[in-house]
């Protein structure tokens, strides 16, 4: 396996068409917590991560809906599994579609006790969590930002399940963490606040 050495990683181009139906798509998610032991592949993050937050139009759209377009959500990748991707924890770029690295080395021993002792984690392949600015909407919205970035996470992270149905890989929401450990594990900025988690693996 080819390991990237440098701080920022250039992802590959997102496809923008696929072989299976987003109905099919539909009908064929499911949560799945066992993995294979398979690496995925660096255009197979890419896309997930395009699925969850890319860009789509020419004034910054993303391919999911944010209220006022202020897109409160960041995304990190921890990484164990990917090929072409030394292991650590790397944060999104939507406008660039690259990742840069946040924390160096796998944290996936860590990540599995902040979720409890969950197999899905600690058999994954990557992780990404989903962290939010919530004053980004509040700035806006006030006392609505909360409800509006919860149902943004919501459409990211189906989003972004959906993709990996369609490219044949196994995807969990985890929701069972405590924020303030897991933000203190992962050096989060102050102002960003953990709000969910999806791990990633080949199907067993």
């Amino acid at each position: 396996m080819t390991v990237v050495q440098q701080e920022t990683v250039a992802l590959p181009a997102p496809r923008r068409k696929g072989a299976m139906s987003v109905e099919e798509c539909i009908a064929a998610r499911r949560s799945r917590r066992a993995y294979a032991s398979d690496p995925v592949t660096l255009a197979e993050l890419g896309q997930l991560l395009w699925a969850a937050q890319g860009i789509t139009g020419p004034e910054g759209q993303r391919t999911a809906p944010s209220a006022g377009a202020l897109y409160p959500l960041e995304l990190y990748v921890s990484a164990s599994r990917v090929g072409g991707l030394a292991p650590g924890i790397y944060k999104y770029s939507p406008e660039n579609h690259d990742l840069t690295l946040h924390i160096a080395g796998d944290r996936r021993r860590e990540l599995t006790a902040l979720a409890k002792d969950q197999d899905c984690m600690r058999f994954s392949a990557c992780a990404i969590l989903f962290a939010a600015v919530f004053e980004r909407t509040a700035s806006k919205y006030a006392d609505r930002a909360l409800r509006f970035v919860c149902m943004e996470v919501g459409h990211a992270a189906e989003n972004m399940c959906l993709q990996a149905t369609a490219l044949g890989l196994g995807t969990c929401v985890v929701g069972a963490f405590e924020p303030a450990e897991l933000r203190r594990e992962v050096q989060l900025p102050k102002q960003e606040e953990p709000v969910s988690m999806l791990t990633v693996g080949r199907r067993a």
